[in-house]
């Protein structure tokens, strides 16, 4: 899990060698924002000089990063180039693991799900994870045809204290969790980096670099999944909070139907929705299936309603005191039912909290179904690629280990 963030006020300025990093990273965000773009529009939109653009993208270039893609013709002159991201200069891969299944994908450089594997199990354990991975990763870079020289490290989203939280159906000896190296699950078959990240912070960041994020400058992120989680971006930037907790929005509490009181997460998760399901007499696993009963699609009802009822001031805190311009959902529940919360949750908010100043519209996430995983899979490269503030400080002794610039990766590689 990532280590809590310094409180102290940042002194530290930066450097030319940071600042190139930086304006690197930017550049090529920015024509993935774009998709194909021209240099004059890069420095247009990223506010650098022609020869600073010049010089990054011919660096992108030679590093096989970008390519070019033909000519735009546009009055007199000399034509201007396009330039677009090369989807294969790197691969990374993403492993989700999660109190009801494992999930592995391998993405590439465009954020793209190249193949994906994922099995269905309750609170596996450690050596499960591990014998997953291991029997399945090679078979998967072998289908999408990747040279592995070209991974460039591993990403693994769980969710915090996995072993220790209390939801229903977990086994006694679940807490070994807390005792496990998680990195060394992931050491066989490949020798690469591995960064480990709390789930919904790794779906809001995969969101924040290649879902919403490129049109909203700020979002809350809620993430269901067995549990229920938040993450919070703004300005590019995820927040983390002084001791990297935050977003924390299951733990909040609620009124049960009874009257007493209890964390939003024991109703809004897969969790909750299986303990209503198992008292009606029906099974979580019909959530999943192409058909639904009857039976199953009004306890799905009854739970929409109680999860809006129950979310109603979490989201009034969400929008006085973030302001997000939008609150994303995503995670586990299939898209026509996260659709279905949606509805009823910007209805409901509608309806009991119209005097909120700024209140965001809640939306589905671009990342929506499989976002924990996905996210993990951009851990690696947004460490080496992508955006990021932290490019621009010099770290603490002792702190997080320094960011490597993308021309390190491409040498190493």
């Amino acid at each position: 899990m990532p280590e809590p963030t310094q409180t102290a006020v940042r002194l530290s300025g930066t450097n030319l060698e940071r600042a190139a990093d930086h304006n690197q990273r930017i550049t090529l965000h920015a024509i993935r924002v774009q998709g194909t773009t021209t240099r004059v529009e890069l420095a247009r939109l990223t506010g650098l000089t022609a020869p600073a653009i010049a010089n990054i993208t011919k660096r992108l270039i030679a590093d096989d990063l970008v390519h070019e893609a033909g000519q735009v013709r546009q009055g007199r002159g000399q034509p201007a180039i396009k330039l677009k991201l090369n989807p294969d200069a790197c691969f990374a891969i993403g492993v989700n693991i999660d109190r009801d299944h494992i999930a592995i994908a391998i993405v590439n450089f465009l954020g793209e799900t190249v193949a994906r594997r994922a099995v269905e199990i309750d609170f596996s354990l450690p050596d499960d994870v591990r014998a997953f991975y291991r029997t399945t990763v090679k078979d998967l870079v072998e289908q999408a045809g990747i040279d592995v020289r070209r991974l460039v490290g591993i990403g693994v989203a769980t969710p915090d204290d996995l072993g220790s939280i209390e939801l229903a159906g977990r086994p006694q000896d679940y807490s070994t969790w807390d005792q496990t190296d998680i990195a060394s699950l992931f050491a066989e078959p490949y020798a690469l980096p591995v960064f480990i990240e709390n789930d919904a912070a790794a779906a809001a960041m995969g969101e924040q670099q290649l879902g919403s994020g490129r049109h909203h400058s700020s979002a809350f992120y809620m993430l269901i999944s067995w549990g229920l989680g938040g993450g919070f971006f703004a300005d590019g930037t995820y927040v983390r909070g002084a001791a990297g907790r935050s977003g924390e929005i299951g733990f909040l509490n609620c009124r049960a139907d009874d009257g007493t009181v209890e964390p939003v997460q024991q109703w809004v998760s897969l969790s909750g929705l299986s303990t209503l399901l198992q008292a009606r007499g029906l099974g979580l696993g019909e959530l999943f299936a192409s058909e639904h009963s009857p039976a199953f699609e009004e306890a799905f009802d009854v739970w929409v309603e109680g999860a809006a009822r129950r979310l109603l001031d979490p989201m009034i805190a969400v929008n006085c005191l973030l302001n997000p311009a939008a609150i994303l959902i995503g995670g586990r529940l299939p898209l026509r039912f996260l659709e279905r919360l949606e509805r009823r949750l910007n209805a409901y908010l509608a309806e009991h909290a119209a005097h909120i100043p700024g209140l965001a519209p809640i939306r589905l996430a671009e990342l929506a179904e499989d976002a924990p995983t996905v996210g993990a899979a951009i851990l690696p490269l947004s460490h080496y690629l992508l955006p990021q503030a932290a490019t621009l400080w010099k770290q603490d002794e002792g702190s997080e280990p320094e960011l490597e610039s993308a021309g390190t990766w491409m040498q190493r590689a």
